[in-house]
């Protein structure tokens, strides 16, 4: 449906009056999109010139004054030096729009504006619906300009208004769509529609659970009263209320229904706004709230409830001369905090959401309780005349302020930009694959009993690296009970792709196609239910590449996984081998050079660094792939992936005694491993390097 009013400009709500002709077709849901009629994309490349198109786009049909645009662009600089900055951003616009071929941009001396009727805007289709004609609500499929946080104070919080201006309509206008059902299966749709926007809508889950409880689904209407209390203790730190609690009780006891007989359903009710509740909400905006108010008590998260970890980071602390970019210090962090917006798997408060807490004194407690902080990031900078040196540290406050990560970062003071970048970068990749392990090793601590499905998947991640076959088989059952529990858990899904993977690589499943066959459903799962998630379209592409066979299908899938979070250690990796796969060996190393610099410890490394063993092989350099083969086989002795590679660079190199060693431990793990099994199952497309991984296997031992 979002597709269709994206190529149907002239749709719904569309200005019958427009004095000029269509030429622009412009997406702000999710990251920015722009197109020509003729489907040529002029998305401007500067993040500024982008929020620059977004403001104006968004005021349509008002003019918007050049000093209210440089206030809210460079909030920090003087009055001359932001409308200077203007001038060169509106010059950028100009030359991005100049494909559509028409003057869509209105300049005047004090104001700009986008001529009506020349730019079609998804946030204006939605603003336009109404219940009777509510279909562009399937366009609001991600948050506004999700890639836009950061760029300047005074523009956040421009952001977060309109943000909040749009969520309030579209849920106003499905709250009155779901009001006009009485259906049990359009009850259905409507509540989820409501759902997809504001998951925490209480009266929605009320609603879901009576159209179930209708339709003679109970065990489907219980299922969404957990639901309900999971997202209700994640997203608000709350319990269900006492007649969501009353409604579960009547459905648990109620006898079977005849059609016509449904459970007593009151009007919806809009979600209740509570303008005093504190919330301090995430980049990427999963409607963090820390607390909930409750008369003028603050109720605290329950630990059982919290599956996303939420973290924060503080701006730099300047030390020495640092002290004379005091902008240094606050820009570094809105970097870190940008690129940790794009992990899925955290919640992330705007650091300057923090900066009032960051003062002489600091108490961690105050912050974790005010904030609803679990990690938080901080650091220091200092530079002389011409080196920077960054450190960081990565602190559990859930953990007795335990620090889990620090690295420090040197670089060129002349070229402090190249730093930032560097050391965004590695904050990003590395917090949160720090964050993601003590939230897993702390869930494992549990009562299984207290698990929700979020919990069960974290309990899993953290033991997927035990190959021992009791853990493995216990790992695959947390998976499965987590689907069961919450079939729309799309982290569940997708680690049991990874997890049937090092199966599959282990020569371990009982049946090969059915293992193949269930890691393609799960994998296809987890990217319906989440396009925007980057880590499950990375795990679907690996899905095409080793286990279908084709690598080719998997590119695309990656570079959208890499646009959506460049900072994916998983896709460069996963990237990286499937141009190896196909030949392409320098594009192959770097992008495996990426993933290193990226994440130097990876949990799974012994698993993921098979793919730099691999590559070396292929490009006939068996030295290097011996040396990276022995030190990836030492990583997990139970894990029979990385012999493969370093078994046949031994062979060419014709190291007979140490391949036997590593023929024998690899028969050892894997009994039926033959040259005709492993060509059956490679993903390599080319076959003179297929022919020359055989023909090393042949040479170390290996029977046919």
């Amino acid at each position: 449906m979002a597709l269709a009013l994206l190529q149907r400009p002239n749709g719904i709500g569309h200005h019958a009056v427009a004095t000029q002709p269509l030429r622009v077709r412009l997406r702000l849901i999710g990251q920015m999109e722009a197109w020509t009629l003729e489907e040529e994309s002029i998305v401007p490349i500067g993040r500024k010139t982008r929020a620059l198109l977004a403001i104006l786009a968004l005021s349509t049909p008002r003019p918007m004054l050049r000093g209210k645009l440089a206030e809210l662009l460079w909030s920090r600089r003087h009055e001359d030096q932001a409308r200077a900055s203007l001038r060169q951003e509106i010059h950028r616009l100009l030359e991005a729009l100049n494909p559509a071929g028409a003057n869509i941009l209105n300049i005047q001396r004090d104001h700009l504006m986008l001529r009506p009727g020349t730019v079609w805007v998804d946030v204006e289709e939605i603003m336009r619906a109404t219940p009777a004609r509510p279909a562009a609500l399937s366009l609001l499929d991600g948050e506004l300009l999700e890639d836009l946080d950061g760029i300047d104070g005074a523009f956040d919080a421009w952001l977060a208004a309109e943000r909040e201006r749009l969520r309030d309509r579209a849920r106003e206008l499905a709250e009155a769509v779901l009001r006009e059902q009485t259906e049990p299966d359009t009850v259905v749709a409507a509540a989820q529609q409501l759902l997809a926007i504001d998951k925490s809508h209480e009266g929605s889950w009320r609603a879901l659970m009576r159209a179930y409880a209708d339709r003679g689904e109970r065990g489907m209407a219980i299922q969404a009263y957990e639901r309900c209390r999971l997202v209700l203790a994640d997203q608000l730190d709350a319990q269900p209320s006492e007649e969501t609690q009353a409604l579960l009780a009547d459905i648990r006891v109620a006898a079977p229904r005849a059609s016509g007989q449904p459970l007593s359903r009151p009007a919806i009710p809009p979600a209740p706004l509570d303008p005093g509740a504190a919330a301090i909400r995430s980049p990427n905006a999963r409607h963090d709230r820390p607390h909930e108010r409750i008369g003028d008590s603050v109720a605290p998260v329950p630990e059982r409830g919290r599956a996303r970890p939420r973290i924060g980071g503080l701006p730099m602390t300047l030390v020495g001369s640092a002290q004379d970019d005091a902008h240094l210090g606050t820009a570094l962090a809105e970097e870190i905090t940008a690129a940790l917006a794009r992990f899925q798997s955290l919640n992330v408060v705007a650091s300057g959401a923090l900066t009032r807490l960051a003062g002489p004194g600091r108490d961690d407690a105050v912050v974790r309780r005010s904030a609803g902080v679990d990690f938080l990031l901080e650091g220091t900078l200092q530079r002389s005349a011409t080196r920077a040196r960054a450190s960081l540290r990565l602190t559990d406050l859930r953990a007795g302020n335990e620090v889990i990560w620090v690295r420090r970062f040197d670089g060129d003071a002349a070229d402090l930009l190249a730093l930032q970048d560097e050391i965004s970068d590695a904050a990003a990749a590395e917090g949160e694959q720090e964050a993601m392990a003590a939230t897993a090793r702390r869930a494992l601590a549990r009562a299984p009993g207290e698990a929700s499905a979020q919990t069960l998947t974290l309990c899993a991640t953290a033991s997927l690296g035990r190959l021992e076959p009791a853990t493995v088989a216990q790992t695959g059952s947390l998976l499965r009970q987590a689907i069961v529990l919450d079939p729309e858990c799309g982290e569940a899904h997708a680690t049991l792709v990874l997890w049937t993977i090092l199966q599959l690589e282990q020569g371990r499943a009982a049946d090969t196609d059915a293992a193949i066959a269930e890691a393609e459903r799960a994998a296809e799962c987890a990217v319906s239910l989440d396009p925007h998630d980057a880590a499950a379209l990375t795990i679907a592409g690996y899905v095409r590449v080793q286990l279908l066979n084709r690598p080719d299908d998997a590119l695309a899938m990656y570079e959208r996984a890499l646009r959506l979070n460049p900072h994916l250690a998983l896709a460069w990796n996963f990237s990286g081998l499937a141009h190896a796969c196909l030949g392409n060996a320098a594009e192959a190393e770097r992008r495996l050079s990426r993933y290193k610099a990226l994440t130097p410890n990876a949990p799974l490394a012994f698993f993921l660094d098979t793919t730099l063993v691999l590559a070396a092989l292929l490009r006939r350099d068996h030295a290097a792939a011996v040396g990276l083969g022995r030190e990836v086989a030492e990583m997990n002795p139970a894990f029979s992936g990385a012999c493969k590679p370093y078994l046949a660079a031994l062979g060419h190199l014709d190291r007979r005694e140490d391949a036997d060693v590593v023929r024998r431990r690899l028969l050892r793990l894997e009994p039926q491993f033959s040259v005709r099994r492993y060509l059956a199952q490679t993903g390599l497309a080319e076959e003179a390097d297929r022919l020359h991984v055989a023909e090393g296997l042949r040479r170390a031992g290996v029977m046919e």
